[in-house]
């Protein structure tokens, strides 16, 4: 094994300048371009993608930055709406216009690197002396970035993992110990069912099992832990001895899967400790103003959502801690990635781009607000936590789920080819019918067929 980084070594390697991050970036931001000195002539590369104003802001200060350091290279920001990217995205290459870089989604990565559409810099990752550092990402990046012969066509942007929120207020007031990241500290299913259940009062001050419960007149709900985003059931397949994908495509139709998905319905459907979604569109309110408020004791969101539920920007302290393990502790792991067109003409300079958004710069400013988490290795260690670690935002235990809970207990897999016409046509109904009731046993299998069609074909048409 090659010996550790230096934390003096990389951040002299990375050459990333600190720089604040940028404030009230307009929609469509102005990117400023260094001139290049003594006439020298300046290379133009492009660069897709989607984010709301913090994600804009970071962007634009990254360009900034990096063309300061790089007076040859000028980079142009094409931003898109997040539910038109992808459209815009396949209609520039149509029309022979395409960018030279740009935010790739999670479930398209391998549909665009079959399709033959992203640059190989495998090459380029191996011989430089940062990135190509053994320890340099944490493991499960090169599980989901590299495809079966080692090549990687990008490099994920960060992490995200989902995990509980809750109202420590609630949890003071009630006499419970919360949840925490360490192995002692995860409840199992059991116990998080309890919990729930305990928090859960309806209009009469009774709980779920109390003769004259009243599940139609809730005041406050134990849980959210919702069919929304396929990241909080892919948690739950993992954590129930599943898996996303198999060799046939789609594996949800295994019995671990559906009964991971079944447990979450029955917290609306048979425990009564969690809203469907109309009782939260009937409300009016989010998952934070619900916790915010006392409406809801626990939520399951992303750790994204930390950058807006966090104890600074609330009226009740915020506390985090695991999900619950069903046969085994588990989250799971994702993010965009950042590739570079296989069309470029400029594939040495985009390589300059993505390998700058791959150091500390460009990533810190997101972790420190709460939006992100580490994928490099060194941002994991004591001193490098002490860089993005932000009192008010992070609460004291966050420390354990970047530095012990996600290196043992995440999870991330690779999404197939055709997956997303799959998932669209396919599976999501299939959520949304659990979701709003069906037995999982019920949808399931033939959506799990319908969608191993799909990733089949898409497959074969691209060897």
């Amino acid at each position: 094994m090659s010996p550790k980084l230096s934390r003096r070594s990389f951040l002299r390697m990375a050459g990333a300048s600190a720089a604040g991050l940028a404030a009230g970036a307009q929609l469509l931001p102005k990117v400023r371009v260094f001139a290049a000195p003594n006439g020298q002539e300046v290379v133009r590369i492009s660069f897709a993608g989607w984010g709301q104003v913090a994600e804009q802001d970071g962007v634009v200060a990254a360009i900034e930055a990096f063309q300061a350091e790089n007076p040859g290279i000028e980079v142009e920001w094409r931003h898109t709406p997040d539910t038109d990217f992808t459209t815009v995205f396949l209609s520039n290459i149509a029309a022979g216009t395409p960018p030279d870089t740009s935010f790739i989604a999670s479930n398209n990565y391998e549909t665009f690197r079959n399709q033959g559409l992203l640059l190989d810099i495998t090459d380029y990752i191996t011989n430089d002396p940062l990135l190509g550092q053994p320890d340099y990402f944490l493991p499960q990046e090169a599980q989901r970035s590299a495809d079966d012969n080692g090549r990687w066509h990008g490099i994920g942007s960060t992490w995200v993992a989902p995990h509980i929120y809750y109202n420590a207020a609630l949890f003071e007031e009630e006499g419970i110990t919360p949840p925490g990241f360490t192995d002692d500290e995860i409840w199992d299913w059991d116990t998080f069912l309890a919990v729930a259940k305990q928090l859960t009062v309806d209009s009469n001050g009774l709980h779920p099992d109390d003769d004259g419960f009243d599940p139609d007149n809730i005041e406050r709900w134990g849980v959210q832990y919702p069919f929304s985003n396929e990241t909080y059931i892919a948690a739950a397949v993992f954590s129930n001895g599943g898996q996303m994908v198999n060799e046939n495509g789609s594996a949800l139709d295994s019995p671990e899967a559906m009964e991971a998905m079944q447990r979450m319905a029955d917290l609306i459907y048979v425990h009564h400790v969690a809203p469907q979604s109309a009782s939260l569109s009937s409300l009016g309110m989010s998952n934070t103003q619900m916790l915010d408020t006392g409406r809801l004791a626990m939520a399951v969101d992303g750790s994204w959502a930390l950058s807006w539920i966090n104890s600074s920007l609330l009226t009740v302290p915020i506390g985090t801690g695991a999900l619950p393990k069903m046969t085994q502790p588990a989250t799971h792991m994702q993010a965009h990635f950042h590739g570079a067109l296989a069309a470029t003409e400029h594939p040495d300079e985009a390589w300059q781009w993505l390998r700058f958004l791959a150091t500390p710069f460009y990533t810190l400013q997101f972790m420190k607000i709460g939006l992100w988490l580490p994928s490099q290795t060194a941002q994991t260690t004591e001193e490098g936590l002490a860089e993005w670690i932000t009192e008010g935002i992070h609460p004291d235990n966050y420390v354990d789920f970047v530095s012990e809970y996600l290196p043992n207990y995440g999870v991330a897999y690779r999404v197939p080819p055709g997956y997303v016409e799959a998932f669209t046509n396919f599976l999501n109904p299939a959520y949304e019918a659990i979701a709003n009731g069906t037995p999982a046993v019920d949808v399931m299998p033939e959506a799990v067929r319908q969608a191993n069609e799909v990733i089949a074909a898409a497959i074969a048409a691209s060897s």
